[in-house]
């Protein structure tokens, strides 16, 4: 795709107008990813909307936390893993026109899920690319970066002012909400991405280990 077919203005006044109820554009965000063992500061949610990515809903649901702001999901994610999806607005990377997403959850289990909204994967790809300049076409095994990532990515694009990365790991097997030790994807592209986005300020980590390796600064509470 040539920058020429994307309309970033488009994109991103489409995705906050669909934001905006939420209340969460001028707040910092936390995005939970499915690494083992979060370092999720328990009283970080009295500032920063919680975004869950794919299943990670479950984990917050097990460490006490409520109804996540936004939740993003892959199309092929099993349900099965997180049958109690609770959240504010659920973000589908789906194919589907955006009006039968709604009848898809039809049969799906979950608690709460207050509005559906499709994100293309041909979008997802271009704003990792237009945020961190990196083209991963022949980085890694997949050519492409996690989810955890690429919401980093679409946070720093539409302006929130601060994205906290947690349970997002380079080192780390497995996932926190389940004990299958699945070998974890896609590292070398999510390291291209974050090392190149290591020095914008905006973004931050709760893990020591990302902050080492990749250099972004690690999150504290500010004093």
């Amino acid at each position: 795709m040539s920058r020429t077919e994307w309309n970033q203005e488009a994109f991103i006044a489409q995705h906050r107008k669909w934001l905006k109820p939420l209340g969460i554009l001028d707040k910092p965000w936390l995005i939970l990813g499915s690494a083992p063992n979060p370092t999720v500061p328990g009283d970080i949610f009295a500032t920063h909307a919680r975004v869950d990515i794919n299943n990670a809903g479950r984990t917050a649901q097990g460490m006490g936390f409520g109804r996540a702001d936004l939740t993003v999901r892959a199309k092929k994610k099993s349900w099965e893993e997180h049958r109690h999806i609770d959240t504010r607005l659920l973000l589908w990377i789906h194919t589907v026109p955006g009006l039968a997403l709604r009848f898809l959850l039809l049969g799906k289990p979950y608690d709460h899920i207050g509005r559906v909204r499709p994100l293309r994967r041909r979008d997802r790809e271009r704003v990792v690319l237009e945020v961190s300049g990196i083209a991963l076409d022949e980085i890694g095994d997949l050519g492409k970066v996690t989810n955890g990532v690429a919401m980093a990515c679409y946070g720093l694009l539409l302006g929130v002012p601060e994205v906290v990365l947690s349970g997002i790991s380079l080192s780390k097997t497995g996932h926190s909400y389940d004990q299958l030790d699945r070998k974890r994807r896609q590292v070398d592209e999510d390291r291209a991405v974050l090392t190149a986005l290591a020095s914008d300020a905006r973004l931050a980590t709760t893990e020591a280990d990302l902050a080492a390796d990749v250099g972004i600064r690690q999150w504290s509470k500010p004093t």
